[in-house]
């Protein structure tokens, strides 16, 4: 993998998490598939649809797949569903490690965090799998933003950058989905695009 990182001297660095410092994104999409079959859906689930959803919070996605569907959905049911599948999946996890070693040496000598759209019960354990914990010790997730600011909304990388002390303009973001890709653009900070999905 081959991570095209910008020219200029950047103050801090925000990571995301799924897809962009790990490899869970398999493992979210059986999570999801297994789930959704679970509540009602008769078909596989389509994996461009959900690819097309990183980095947007649980239930809204359950929101959108039902929609998509045609699905009579408690999304809140959904995401504990899904949720429970993917804590059962978290033995499979891996790090994308071109990202995590570009995380490590950064964190040397710079403020790093990281800015994720899964909530902290399914943030935090999946950062423990990976064993990532004592490399972030600031974590954004939805629930630190207001209802409905998540990606791609720029409120979380906002905050992460505020939690660093450092300023909007001088963070670099890794992302691999356009939700958190447009919210790192829409705060005023340049991206490194980090490829999750090989097509």
């Amino acid at each position: 993998m081959h991570l095209d990182i910008p020219q200029g001297e950047f103050a801090g660095f925000i990571f995301d998490l799924d897809g962009t410092l790990i490899d869970t994104m398999p493992l979210h999409y059986q999570a999801w598939d297994a789930a959704l079959q679970a509540h009602g859906l008769t078909e596989t689930l389509n994996e461009d649809l959900f690819y097309s959803f990183g980095g947007v919070p649980t239930v809204r996605v359950a929101e959108l797949i039902g929609a998509h569907y045609g699905l009579k959905l408690d999304p809140v049911q959904v995401e504990h569903t899904k949720e429970r599948m993917f804590l059962e999946r978290l033995d499979k996890v891996t790090h994308v490690e071109p990202v995590v070693a570009f995380a490590r040496r950064m964190a040397l000598t710079h403020p790093v965090s990281i800015a994720t759209g899964g909530m902290p019960e399914i943030a935090g354990p999946a950062i423990a799998a990976a064993g990532l914990t004592d490399l972030f010790k600031i974590v954004v997730t939805p629930q630190d933003v207001a209802p409905g600011r998540g990606k791609p909304v720029p409120d979380m990388f906002l905050l992460a950058a505020a939690k660093m002390g450092v300023p909007a303009g001088r963070c670099l973001v890794f992302e691999d989905a356009e939700p958190g890709i447009q919210a790192a653009l829409a705060a005023g900070m340049q991206v490194v695009r980090v490829p999750s999905r090989v097509v």
